[in-house]
């Protein structure tokens, strides 16, 4: 499939929510795309020719809607999946990373023992919106001992400037976005 035409299939299948989840806010559903196979499937082959593009190893998926997408890609590449949490959502030893919010701050975690020196990791996730979420795994994935191979996203939302700042923490690592809204 060319890329317009896997781009023109996914904005097809993503619906718009306005004043969701608060007035002024235009939401961009993805369920209508999950529930069909055909475009969910698309999806996942993108995602996953990304991940081998890149040499991975394996493949991050950031809470919550990052783990419906993640997991697939990484049967399809042949990679392992690793979850990244939300604090205090794992067992045993773990690493953690705090990062800013627009109204206060938050943190992920990953399993300590999950990623180590020589993994390649590609982080797969939903939405790039302020790329806080994004940066702190790029950064709990160094911490790790690991590479990152790149971060792909089904869509980037370009008004709120996110590639910019991750970017910046992803230094030579790149970024694709499958769209940009």
């Amino acid at each position: 499939m060319s890329g317009a035409d896997l781009r023109e299939l996914l904005l097809s299948r993503i619906r718009d929510v306005a004043d969701y989840p608060k007035p002024g806010v235009m939401f961009k559903d993805i369920t209508p795309l999950l529930a069909d196979p055909a475009a969910f499937r698309a999806l996942t082959s993108a995602l996953a020719e990304g991940c081998r593009r890149v040499g991975a190893t394996k493949v991050v998926g950031l809470e919550a809607r990052g783990f419906i997408l993640a997991a697939p890609v990484a049967i399809e590449a042949g990679l392992g999946f690793v979850p990244v949490r939300k604090a205090g959502k794992l067992p045993g030893a773990t690493l953690s990373q705090g990062y800013d919010l627009e109204y206060g701050t938050a943190e992920i975690e990953v399993h300590a023992e999950d990623l180590a020196a020589g993994d390649r990791v590609a982080v797969i996730d939903d939405v790039l919106a302020t790329g806080g979420t994004a940066g702190a795994a790029v950064e709990l994935i160094r911490r790790a001992g690991a590479d990152v191979a790149g971060v792909s996203v089904l869509m980037e939302l370009g008004f709120l400037d996110g590639r910019a700042r991750l970017e910046k923490v992803l230094r030579d690592a790149p970024l694709e976005a499958l769209l940009t809204v």
